[in-house]
């Protein structure tokens, strides 16, 4: 009876594509012009290929967005280096960028097809893929189906299921499980996540590690952060990083109580969307908060409150102006977000109890002492001010931070020995070309 279920839930879902296909070109449209698609390669999003597909072997890797296309590109960059074509989509437009940047030519960009029967089976003709590695969580059953269809392996890396989405799949097991089983294998982040998997009906899994923790720290601008260095001067600094709403009002509430002590205090805010800046903006100022912002070119003064980092990419530059860091979505919003890149720059990092997105992160920096939960404001408020008064301990901190980093190095490597069974037969196939052509340029 389930596994009916399950093949009367996905032939639901396929009949539900066929129907809105037709309608998605005004929806893809709409995205570009809101700047969440690129209006001249948005025939991408329908399987359509910008461009010819390489000879010899090719693996199509999938990172839905910024946080995946950062953990992946060191193992993007293993492949490549087999001389095995790398087909990398996303789903976007920062996340291009970042692929854009960081591996250049050597890789093959596209954006990911629509999870429908046409998009999808028009991209795996084209681009005929002989391994497929989807990072993290993405599940799209049209897709999974296509590559098992082709006889295509794929393999999820870097995988985790969060708390919510585990629920989620157990209450619907059969259809977990008749997607799952199409996993060749799945790379879990931890262990909690790979019994998850094992649990929801995946076939074979392993343990590898957190691919975020080997993708080294965010770059930045040398030039940029002389000059923002400069102008900030000697004044004492925190930051609140990529906050959802509600949390840049706590992060002004802890300025504001802590410039009675320390007048010449900077709080530098990073909201996670910068659509919300010019709001942002505007309620600082309610507060009687002088702010200055990143995306006008604007300097902080010494009259300067805030310094709204409100421009995307750079989060290097932002977190390499302070050592004291509290990580957003974890206070007014649920989830957590990733405080690796804060703790590979040696800094303090402090978040809200709610982190269950990277619970297997913040153990281990809770562990050895490189990050500290507050369960609101007040908490928030004495934290920060402790550690800018006590050196000492934010120093202990950070060093804690960059120990638990080295720590989880490795990952890298036992994912590499988890593809090395589906790798192997794509680098003898190269072998075998290049004896092929010595041959014949020997005849």
């Amino acid at each position: 009876m389930s596994g009916r279920w399950a093949r009367t839930a996905l032939t639901a879902y396929r009949l539900f594509g066929a129907v809105a296909y037709p309608m998605l070109g005004p929806y893809v449209t709409w995205r570009a012009t809101r700047g969440k698609e690129e209006l001249a390669r948005r025939r991408e999003r329908y399987g359509f290929a910008g461009v010819e597909r390489p000879d010899g072997p090719v693996v199509w890797v999938h990172a839905a967005s910024v946080g995946e296309s950062n953990a992946v590109i060191p193992l993007v960059r293993e492949i490549v280096a087999e001389r095995i074509g790398v087909v990398m989509t996303t789903g976007t437009v920062t996340s291009a960028g970042i692929v854009r940047e960081r591996l250049g030519d050597s890789v093959i960009h596209q954006y990911v097809p629509l999870d429908f029967k046409p998009s999808v089976a028009r991209f795996l003709d084209h681009w005929r893929p002989d391994l497929a590695l989807v990072a993290e969580s993405e599940i799209w059953p049209m897709t999974m189906l296509e590559l098992t269809k082709r006889r295509i392996p794929q393999v999820l890396v870097n995988a985790r299921l969060s708390d919510r989405s585990f629920r989620r799949w157990k209450a619907a097991p059969s259809v977990a499980e008749s997607l799952l089983e199409n996993l060749a294998q799945v790379v879990a982040q931890s262990d909690v996540d790979g019994e998850r998997f094992h649990v929801l009906g995946a076939r074979a899994v392993t343990v590898a590690g957190n691919l975020k923790a080997e993708a080294g720290p965010p770059p930045f601008d040398p030039q940029v952060l002389r000059i923002l260095s400069g102008a900030i001067g000697d004044r004492p600094v925190w930051a609140a990083v990529s906050t959802h709403p509600g949390e840049e009002a706590t992060a002004a509430d802890v300025h504001r109580a802590l410039r009675l002590a320390r007048p010449e205090l900077l709080t530098i805010v990073v909201p996670r969307h910068v659509e919300r800046a010019d709001a942002l903006a505007a309620e600082f100022a309610q507060r009687g908060l002088s702010v200055a912002r990143r995306s006008r070119g604007e300097m902080p003064d010494r009259t300067t409150d805030i310094y709204l980092g409100d421009t995307m990419g750079e989060m290097g530059l932002y977190l390499r102006l302070t050592e004291i860091a509290f990580i957003g979505r974890s206070l007014a919003a649920h989830g957590g977000q990733n405080p690796l890149e804060g703790a590979m720059l040696g800094t303090a990092i402090l978040s809200g109890r709610y982190v269950q997105n990277f619970r297997d992160i913040y153990s281990q920096l809770l562990r050895r002492g490189g990050a500290r939960l507050v369960k609101d404001g007040e908490n928030l408020r004495d934290a920060v001010a402790e550690l800018l008064d006590r050196p000492d301990r934010r120093r202990a901190m950070m060093a804690a931070a960059g120990d638990t980093v080295a720590e989880m190095q490795g990952a890298l490597d036992r994912t590499l020995q988890a593809l090395e069974p589906f790798l192997r037969p794509l680098k003898l196939s190269i072998s075998l070309d290049d004896s092929r052509m010595r041959a014949g340029g020997g005849g």
